[in-house]
């Protein structure tokens, strides 16, 4: 199967939707997600603790959504909690480099490259995927401490004045390649995974890139932006509609046979899913875009369950958590695509070079493996005619 025909402009932005609903992409992206949901899950508890709260209380307050704002805390506690939130955006930026390699290879015509190749690439390639932006942060940090530095040397007497004033064309500049190299960062937590993913660069290669495209291609970033948050709001609503219908029909069918048990189980097991704080919370963001429709219904919860109830319950909360983590990796999903169709685009209007036609580190692999093999058969093919010509003598 032959590569994908694209016309390398904001036209193939919007296939993202369709190709990231694809069950390989939006598991890969859950597999992510609930990694990084139980890092932080487990150290956000652990930040809690430290900080000297009950245990219990915070258990019956948060449930499965900790957060330690609004909490006193000590500082070793706060750098647990960003330890569990650095945790989980990792995971996320890993998992679009896992998509993006599929979405690579999917373009390119290769419907067989597994979620665990994917994976495989990433255990390879992780480092400049989290260590771009660190980079880039970096170069932010040495920038502002150089003209920290100035600045004290500046309040020399008599001749900090002139220090400040003779060089201070030289100081516009450095201000403005920081406030640039800012634009870059941001640039770089969006691209970093799909710069990996298709074109292979290390940690220097993906921030020359960043740099690159936010030089060459602002425009385009902001325009295929505009095309491209949108098309993901209007999948992620169309994706969860059908969702909330299968689990509304379902629940009409089984609850016209079970009654009042179905609506036990079912809104214990929303209220865990979905706890008032978290509701209260959610809902409010929601109704802005006209999405709070799709979170149940918990305020007639049954004040009794039977045990059986409660363990029924306990089972359906893991497939609508599931299902609710599906609604987010979906999301994910369109943006990682999304990302990986620009970068493509950028490459191609730039530098005139179609990722599509360039073989990656794997079809460069095949093919070597490929020529060592007829190597070797051709060795044999001599020996054969060596051996063959002794025995006739």
């Amino acid at each position: 199967m032959g590569p994908m025909d694209l016309h390398f402009d904001f036209r193939d932005i919007f296939r993202a939707p369709r190709l990231a609903l694809s069950g390989k992409k939006i598991w890969i992206f859950m597999s992510g997600n609930l990694a990084g949901f139980v890092s932080y899950w487990v150290l956000t508890y652990l930040a809690l603790a430290l900080a000297g709260l009950p245990l219990g209380d915070m258990v019956e307050k948060y449930g499965l959504y900790p957060c330690l704002f609004g909490n006193s805390a000590p500082w070793f506690a706060w750098g647990i909690y960003f330890l569990g939130s650095a945790a989980w955006v990792v995971a996320i930026l890993l998992s679009c480099t896992a998509v993006s390699r599929v979405t690579l290879k999917q373009l390119k015509g290769n419907d067989f490259f597994s979620g665990n190749d994917a994976w495989s690439y990433v255990h390879k390639h992780w480092h400049p995927v989290v260590f771009t932006s660190v980079t880039i942060a970096l170069i932010i940090v040495f920038f502002l401490a150089f003209a920290a530095l100035f600045g004290l040397i500046c309040k020399i007497p008599y001749l900090g004045p002139f220090l400040y004033t003779l060089p201070y064309p030289l100081y516009i500049i450095g201000s403005i390649f920081t406030v640039y190299t800012g634009i870059v960062l941001v640039i770089s937590l969006e691209y970093a995974s799909a710069i990996v993913g298709t074109y292979e660069e290390d940690t220097m290669g993906t921030v020359f890139q960043s740099y690159a495209i936010a030089w060459s291609q602002p425009w385009r970033i902001i325009v295929y932006n505009i095309i491209l948050l949108p098309l993901a709001y209007v999948a992620i609503t169309l994706f969860s509609w059908f969702l909330h219908a299968g689990v509304g029909l379902m629940n009409l069918v089984f609850g016209f046979i079970m009654g009042e048990s179905l609506n036990n189980i079912f809104s214990f097991s929303s209220s865990i899913v979905f706890p008032d704080t978290i509701v209260s919370c959610v809902t409010c963001c929601l109704s802005m875009v006209d999405l709070s429709y799709l979170l149940p219904n918990v305020s007639s919860m049954s004040a009794s369950l039977s045990g059986v109830e409660t363990l029924a319950g306990i089972i359906l909360s893991l497939f609508l958590f599931m299902m609710a983590l599906s609604v987010l990796s979906y999301g994910c999903s369109v943006i990682a695509v999304g990302r990986t169709l620009e970068f493509i685009i950028y490459k191609q209007k730039s530098d005139d070079d179609n990722l599509l036609e360039r073989k990656d580190e794997d079809e460069l692999e095949e093919e070597d493996d490929d020529f060592n093999f007829d190597d070797d058969e051709d060795d044999g093919d001599v020996d054969t005619d060596i051996v063959t010509d002794d025995s006739e003598e």
